[in-house]
């Protein structure tokens, strides 16, 4: 069962982040699809703030993945927009470096077929000023409440 979330602003994307954050455990992956300017990166930033990450999160693009240890779970956050191959993604061994925390992959449905069903998709859409949320759970995300970000 998917649900649907709208923000309004960056500030309540941020916020939807924080209150994410509350529901990851060790292992979790979560897959981020949206157009340029959607706002993949500013709610992995509210995640980042929801566990206790003091640095900034920025956008991954061009070192491809950033990995934050300070928090109360580590956090891998991975963009791989410029990748060519899913043997290149497979290459960077992310589910291996987020094994003991969670790993967040924007532009994650170009490499979805490699990650398996244990997941979160989060797809983003930009309708006006406004940011819609879709979050569609499988495997173990079925038990999550999610409704509790709504």
């Amino acid at each position: 069962m998917s649900l649907d979330i709208t923000t309004s602003s960056p500030d309540e994307t941020l916020a939807l982040g924080r209150k994410f954050a509350a529901l990851l455990t060790v292992g979790d992956i979560v897959l981020l699809s949206g157009r340029l300017g959607s706002g993949k990166t500013l709610f992995v930033a509210g995640v980042g703030e929801g566990l206790g990450i003091p640095d900034r999160i920025t956008s991954p693009s061009f070192v491809i993945s950033r990995i934050y240890r300070d928090g109360f779970l580590p956090m891998v956050h991975a963009d791989v927009y410029r990748l060519g191959s899913i043997a290149e993604f497979e290459d960077l061994e992310l589910t291996d470096d987020s094994g003991d925390g969670v790993l967040f992959i924007e532009w994650g449905e170009t490499v979805a077929e490699s990650i398996g069903d244990d997941r979160l998709d989060i797809h983003i859409d930009i309708e006006g000023t406004d940011r819609r949320f879709r979050f569609e759970p499988s495997g173990a995300w079925y038990d999550r409440d999610l409704a509790v970000l709504g």
